[in-house]
């Protein structure tokens, strides 16, 4: 196993510091251990695994200086940060691992020229999928109709419908497409003032997220992991879903780990004044919903910004904010296909099938800029005052992640061993049973990261702030 710091390690987590606007002086306090090849991958996934999951530490680290605490060092071993970047995988409830979230109909298939892949884990998109088909529950079938569609037709078809697929396409045909180049002229991520109000400085905590009220209206992998990684520096983290709408048991638990969860229905106005409530006390509003979903309820950016002058307001979406896929739904496996990276893993593998990432790379490492992002709009707070928008997207992350290079016979990476896999692992209660599962792989030498909540059910506790 490779111990030394790599060079590309450190250069991408300084592009995603300068990104943040963060003070360059920090980047002297982060402490990189291990280099690529981690996973089986011809991409930096264990690179965008460690560099993303300290730039996270990192900023937390910063603020915990900035309300009088001392400055620290964070370490990031990168087996721990790119077995963190497949917690989901390595999850267990009393000694046994949940059901698989994945649908039975999911998946990549052919059409009449090339290829597509169907998103159906929610049901309401498996029956839009099947609607759109006209055939039945069953994989055959649905092979046997896509065969009379064209990838991009079929893409289009589901697109207009509100439903999630995506064609294939090699890099080339990415860069050439509408969104790849809408996609290739934006940074990373952003954070972008929307709003006066005085500084607001955080006073003395013990923790660096002490007293930060975060509202997480996030679902499935990556806005849930963002929200995490600010639980595990001490924020007090509500996560807000709707009653009516479906959940993946597993991500639930792995990602409710630090969090208390309530329920509110903002289709209806008693929800809508309760959120209200909320976001008046609130530091970070973090939503992953179909853009312009919110903004229609009255809680997007600007809107909220007004209700709670000093907001931090972070938003996740599939394919960024400029584009003609914009408004898209979409997921990190459909990312893949879109952006040319299940082609390129196919290509370094010598197979002729699409191959997808090792993990859901995309969602994890955008949950980590999510955290990133928001403590650095916090610190900007505390300095200059102003309400901020962060904005990440599934799309601009794998633009990162391409541009940091192909790794040389990372294709032929083996699985981590299942004893590294365990040493990374913790135990704990939890609202399921005994849970075991991977804890936080950045390491702050004077706040450890930690959850201080279990994992409970959707909808277990009350909508308002601790007290």
């Amino acid at each position: 196993m490779p111990q030394h710091s790599s060079a590309l390690g450190r250069a991408a987590l300084a592009q995603l510091w300068q990104t943040a606007g963060m003070p360059e002086h920090w980047l002297t306090q982060a402490r990189l251990i291990g280099a690529d090849p981690i996973l089986p991958s011809s991409f930096a996934v264990g690179t965008a695994a460690q560099s993303t999951i300290a730039a996270s530490g990192l900023a937390a680290a910063a603020l915990w200086e900035q309300r009088g605490g001392l400055r620290q060092t964070v370490s990031v071993d990168i087996w721990h940060a790119a077995i963190e970047f497949r917690s989901e995988r390595y999850l267990t409830v009393d000694g046994e691992a949940p059901a698989d979230p994945w649908d039975k109909i999911a998946g990549l298939y052919r059409c009449a020229d090339g290829w597509v892949r169907i998103h159906t884990n929610f049901p309401h998109h498996r029956d839009g999928i099947l609607s759109i088909l006209g055939c039945a529950y069953d994989k055959t079938a649905v092979q046997d109709t896509l065969m009379q569609w064209t990838a991009e037709a079929f893409e289009d078809a589901v697109a207009e419908r509100g439903m999630v697929a995506t064609a294939l396409r090699s890099f080339a045909q990415w860069d050439a497409h509408p969104q790849g180049i809408a996609i290739s002229q934006l940074p990373i991520f952003s954070i972008e003032k929307i709003g006066e109000a005085p500084p607001q400085p955080l006073p003395f905590g013990p923790r660096p997220l002490s007293g930060v009220h975060v509202l997480d209206l996030t679902r499935v992998i990556a806005g849930p992991v963002g929200c995490r990684t600010l639980a595990a520096h001490g924020a007090d983290v509500l996560q807000i879903t709707s009653p009516n709408l479906p959940c993946i048991p597993l991500t639930v638990i792995d990602n409710g780990r630090g969090k208390r969860a309530c329920h509110i229905d903002l289709t209806t106005l008693p929800g809508r004044l309760q959120l209200a409530g909320l976001l008046g006390e609130a530091d970070v509003f973090v939503q992953g919903y179909r853009p312009g979903g919110l903004q229609a309820l009255g809680f997007g950016p600007e809107q909220a910004a007004m209700q709670r002058p000093g907001l931090v307001y972070a938003s996740l979406s599939a394919y960024g904010h400029a584009g003609p896929w914009a408004a898209r739904r979409g997921f990190d496996s459909l990312t893949q296909t879109a952006a040319g990276f299940n082609v390129a893993e196919a290509t370094a593998a010598g197979q002729t099938t699409p191959r997808p990432f090792p993990a859901q790379v995309l969602d994890h490492a955008a949950g980590y800029l999510l955290a990133l992002g928001s403590m650095a709009a916090l610190y900007r707070r505390a300095s200059e005052g102003g309400s901020w928008h962060v904005r990440v997207s599934l799309a601009q992350t794998a633009h990162w992640l391409r541009g940091l290079g192909r790794i040389e016979g990372g294709i032929a990476c083996v699985e981590p061993p299942a004893e590294v896999v365990g040493s990374f692992l913790e135990e704990s209660d939890s609202g399921f049973g005994r849970l075991k599962a991977v804890r936080h792989a950045a390491q702050l030498d004077l706040t450890p990261a930690h959850w201080d909540l279990p994992s409970v059910p959707l909808g277990t506790h009350a909508a308002s702030w601790a007290a």
